[in-house]
């Protein structure tokens, strides 16, 4: 045969026959619709929706006149790194190119349309599409599904959205919209089927190469996965038998089965206790939010009678799954131990909970290691695993996935085999609950201790901890509310309004800079990392420099500009080129900053070495820009509305000393709220506050500069302004010396110096994950503006924002001014409980300093 003839052959071939492979992630309940998808292409329900995808499938239809093949395939999380994603799920990926012999001629990557993608998603999708060993991006095109009419154009979202911009770059510019809603619309498969084939044509007829041998290997694999599965189910089988004999045994013999079951819930944070406690005692008894992101902060503990058993089950706060123990809070640590006390004289059951959705990585499991280590050896004879997400095993059986993870197997070994599958959505299904109990009261019947003993010098131990965290977390925040009112009144008064707002953000690599920064200008400007970054520790990223970046947002005539400088791993020094690029953050926003945000992530242990890398980053700025700088603390929704004096008295003297060197400065700025306009406010009052107190922006030049004042009444009011930042600076120490009252703890907490509560995770969020609305951003944008355009034609900067530090021209206006005693004004006194007032006192002392310095 000619080879023209070959050409037309293969031609033919591939007109009447396709091979599509499904492929795409998920993320929270929106799924990617690949099921549907391939439902609608094929005309018929061959693919199970009412579950996830846990295996790949291939089936087969005759389509416009076409053989058309569509393997279906499991999703992984949009925005994680394969390595988080189950072994199991992986095997299924690689293996679906092989159900489409010899090979796939397109994959459809499906996307929704309603999916906000962040930039997380490059890295993640290269990683998952290495799988197969071949070059995917050549041989795909973009599905866009929606199974609702589509409000806006695909184009439009594309322009919006960088990470889309760069997949589609990635894949040709090759796209597809499917409303799966419309199944009558057949129209729509026809064109994609023509799109397909068009990309078939421009590959040369060639389909996707497939490594037959890579199919034979993963086969094999999935056999022995099988068996070793089944091996493990008939073992716990025969070990459940024997444990049910022993037990009625023990019941002849007048053993009495306890009539009251006590459960102690612990495990990573978002892993399903909360929920999993629900399912247990048949009732909403935990809180737990809409999308399930309310994490428990306290450990609690609620009552019920469930399958004719009084049950008691603590719930308790879970850590970050790949936190160390050292990496935990001391917050989080004193609730997680303090869980098995709340139920005296001891839980009959700790149940490890681990969700199904995660792979059990190293450091996952270092982590589950390291915070059963908070308690005694024994608990894990009393210690059942409790798989969550139970939904998300689809067609697999939980031995098969437990086979596939080494993480898994240790877990499991070390519990001896015992092991339960919860549901937590399948609030119909009673029996899960009440074989769980069953197996709990099985284990109670082969151990030797009845329980896990709580020790009763250790339990009071911890209540006297928290009584005196409590206590102290108390003062604190009464006597920075006091410092926050006295300071009010003493920088009060009228001068130019402000014009810009210059911002430097400092911290390490996943402290929440990037989204901070986005937050505060109320768009995606920086491009945000996976919080897991800090995980990988890859050194050599220390020697790869990234510069600072800067970026501005316009307040209706306010301009806010903030300067990100770049993140550095916890662990090693911080390297030269850092501190270079703090260095530089200065001259980026000329002729200085106002305010540099120390950013310090409270899902973390604030740490020895956390301090004394920011003390050597901010060294080369000299001493005096700790005047300059404010604490911020992110990831907020970690506490909840638990007041962040409680984090930073327990965190101890490291944390408390970095608070000292920034005036005791701080705010909490919860990066997954919806309610971002108030929180933006709280800052840039705060910010506005400081600099009113300062009187003056930073500047590295600034000690030179002084010499060249020309004349004297400048030197004195110079000097006059030194001294009483000194006056203002012993006040604060002395109120926070201040004998305290005795008060009831408050009925509702805050959750920073000012008044500000942050509200709980609801609506649109930034994360991640994702962003909030456009709308919402918009609202939000607009309200800060009215509200900072108000403030700041209302208020006064003495010496302040707008007349010093806005202006090149400072020395050169500096005779303009007003007298000394328009500029400050007499200040009000007043007494509480026949006392004279700290500021009354600092008002005198002030006229005093004026005098003499004349």
């Amino acid at each position: 045969m000619m080879a023209s003839d070959i050409s037309n052959s293969a031609q033919s071939n591939h007109s009447t026959e396709l091979r599509i492979v499904l492929i795409g992630g998920r993320y929270n309940d929106l799924r990617s619709g690949k099921s549907s998808a391939g439902n609608f292409i094929l005309g018929q329900n061959v693919f199970n929706t009412s579950r996830r995808t846990a295996q790949s499938e291939a089936r087969q239809q005759e389509v416009f006149s076409r053989r058309v093949t569509v393997v279906d395939t499991p999703g992984w999380w949009w925005t994680w790194p394969k390595e988080n994603t189950p072994k199991l799920d992986q095997i299924e990926i690689q293996n679906s190119v092989h159900l489409c012999p010899p090979g796939p001629h397109v994959f459809l990557l499906v996307i929704p349309v309603d999916l906000h993608l962040s930039e997380q998603i490059k890295s993640s999708l290269k990683d998952h599409l290495e799988l197969f060993n071949v070059d995917v991006f050549s041989h795909t095109i973009v599905l866009f599904t929606a199974v609702d009419p589509c409000n806006e154009t695909i184009e439009s979202k594309i322009r919006r959205n960088p990470a889309l911009q760069w997949i589609l770059q990635q894949c040709g510019n090759r796209k597809h919209f499917l409303n799966i809603s419309n199944r009558e619309d057949r129209d729509q498969v026809k064109k994609l089927l023509k799109k397909i084939e068009t990309l078939i044509t421009n590959n040369g007829f060639r389909h996707c190469s497939v490594d037959r041998s890579q199919g034979e290997t993963l086969r094999k694999e999935m056999r022995d996965l099988t068996e070793r599965a089944s091996k493990r189910f008939d073992q716990v089988q025969k070990q459940r038998n024997k444990q049910r004999n022993k037990l009625k045994l023990q019941i002849e013999d007048g053993k009495v089965l306890p009539d009251h079951l006590r459960i102690v819930m612990i495990g990573g944070s978002l892993a399903g206790k909360s929920s999993t406690g629900n399912t247990i005692l048949e009732k909403n008894r935990f809180n737990v939010d809409k999308k399930g992101y309310r994490r428990t902060t306290h450990s609690e503990i609620s009552h019920g009678v469930v399958e004719g058993r009084r049950l008691t089950v603590v719930d308790s706060p879970g850590w970050f799954y790949i936190n160390t123990l050292q990496e935990t809070s001391e917050m989080d640590k004193l609730e997680i131990e303090n869980s098995v006390n709340l139920c005296p004289p001891g839980p009959h059951a700790v149940l490890l909970v681990i969700d199904l959705e995660t792979a059990m990585s190293a450091s996952y499991l270092r982590s589950v290691q390291e915070h059963m280590s908070l308690f005694r050896e024994e608990i894990w004879k009393h210690t059942l695993v409790l798989f969550t997400y139970g939904d998300l095993l689809g067609v697999k059986t939980v031995e098969e996935r437990i086979e596939s993870d080494e993480g898994l197997q240790w877990i499991v070994n070390k519990c001896e085999n015992r092991y339960h599958v919860l549901n937590n959505k399948d609030h119909s299904d009673k029996t899960q609950v009440k074989e769980l109990l069953e197996k709990i009261e099985e284990m109670w019947a082969g151990n030797e201790d009845p329980y896990y003993e709580v020790e009763l010098d250790r339990a009071a131990e911890l209540e006297t901890k928290r009584e005196t965290g409590d206590k102290m977390a108390r003062r604190l925040k009464k006597i920075n509310e006091r410092k926050t009112r006295v300071l009010k009144e003493l920088i009060g008064g009228k001068l130019h309004p402000i014009t810009d707002i210059r911002i430097v953000l400092v911290g390490q690599k996943s402290s929440g800079k990037s989204i901070a920064g986005n937050t505060i200008l109320f768009k995606d400007c920086f491009s945000v990392t996976s919080h897991r970054a800090w995980l990988k520790k890859n050194y050599q990223d220390q020697r790869e420099t990234s510069p600072c970046v800067k970026h501005e947002g316009n307040f209706d005539g306010v301009k806010v500009s903030v300067v990100e400088t770049p993140g550095w791993f916890s662990d090693p020094t911080p390297p030269d080129w850092i501190k270079d690029e703090v260095l530089h953050s200065v001259s980026m926003c000329s002729p200085g900053p106002h305010v540099f945000l120390l950013l310090v992530p409270i899902i973390r242990s604030f740490t020895e070495k956390d301090l004394k890398a920011l003390v050597e980053i901010m060294k080369p700025l000299t001493e005096r820009v700790w005047r300059h700088c404010m604490v911020v603390f992110t990831w907020g929704n970690w506490i909840n509305d638990v007041p962040v004096e409680n984090y930073i008295v327990r965190e101890g003297k490291e944390l408390q000393e970095l608070l000292e060197k920034c005036g005791n400065r701080y705010h909490v700025l919860n990066l997954d709220c919806s309610d971002y306009s108030v929180q933006v406010q709280e800052l840039f009052q705060k910010i506005i506050d400081m600099v009113k107190q300062i009187k003056k922006c930073f500047n590295k030049g600034e000690e030179n500069k002084l010499w060249i004042l020309p004349l004297q009444a400048k030197q004195i009011e110079k000097e006059w302004n030194r001294r009483e930042q000194e006056l203002v600076e012993r006040m604060m120490k002395a109120l926070a010396k201040e004998p305290e009252e005795s008060t009831e703890p408050p009925a509702k907490a805050a959750n920073s110096m000012d008044e500000f509560y942050i509200p709980d995770l609801s609506g649109d969020v930034t994360s991640e994950y994702g962003s909030i609305s456009d709308n919402r951003r918009r609202q939000c944008h607009d309200q800060v503006a009215e509200w900072l355009t108000k403030t700041v034609r209302a208020s006064a900067i003495s010496s302040g924002i707008g007349s010093i530090c806005s202006s090149n021209t400072y020395m050169e206006n500096f005779d303009e001014y007003s007298p000394v005693d328009k500029i400050h004004p007499p200040m009000a006194s007043f007494s509480q409980n026949g006392k004279e007032d700290p500021l009354s006192i600092f008002s005198k002392l002030s006229k005093i300093q004026r005098r003499n310095s004349c």
